[in-house]
């Protein structure tokens, strides 16, 4: 479990397809010397388990289902990619909970300066658009944002001078595809919903326009 609050950068240094899905190795991680073999860490917002480790230095096996649904696949080295430790028992929750379970891949549209703010629109996948609200939370790149305004394809959030800072949105260009991980406790209240009236737990066009979302 994670919380979307970034605590560092680092960047690709091999990118390595197997049998099994690929391989990667990262560099320049700040905290590296404080990792653990078998340990989780969020990656662009993939949760992703420590294979080996020295100073600065780790790697992680990206899995088939992994490859699917994130950007993984398409990184190259030199790549940089929010970081996240597991969240601790007495670690306060800056953000939300954030499972490192990547639902989709969106792309950035538009990033326009309002004053000190950059207002970001992104491209929403349409099955995913149920889970979000407005001031509600979803994870871009491993990153917690709020939620200023969604439509069935889309949705922006207005980012602060020290996220842009300290994370890889100030890097995103125009068409960039990002990691979206959607609230958990609201897939959880759309399964059940489900699950009483009988319906299977589906998110088609159908289901929406019958529903009244679009």
């Amino acid at each position: 479990m994670f919380t979307g609050i970034v605590e560092g950068t680092g960047r690709v240094a091999r990118m390595t397809a197997t049998a099994e899905g690929g391989r990667l190795a990262l560099e320049g991680v700040a905290f590296g010397a404080e990792l653990a073999m078998g340990e989780s860490v969020a990656v662009n917002g993939c949760c992703l388990t420590v294979t080996r480790m020295d100073a600065g230095t780790f790697c992680a096996h990206a899995g088939t289902e992994t490859l699917a649904r994130t950007t993984v696949g398409e990184w190259q080295p030199g790549k940089r990619a929010n970081l996240e430790r597991a969240l601790s028992a007495s670690s306060r929750l800056g953000g939300h909970f954030v499972q490192g379970h990547v639902d989709g891949v969106g792309k950035l549209l538009s990033s326009t300066a309002e004053g000190e703010t950059t207002r970001l629109r992104l491209q929403l996948p349409s099955e995913l658009s149920i889970y979000v609200v407005e001031k509600g939370s979803i994870a871009v790149d491993g990153i917690s944002l709020t939620v200023t305004a969604v439509t069935q394809e889309t949705f922006e959030a207005a980012i602060i001078p020290h996220t842009i800072a300290h994370t890889t949105l100030g890097t995103l260009r125009p068409g960039d595809a990002v990691n979206l991980e959607t609230d958990v406790l609201a897939k959880y209240v759309h399964r059940m919903l489900l699950s009483l009236r009988g319906e299977e737990p589906t998110v088609t066009e159908g289901f929406l326009r019958a529903h009244g979302f679009c």
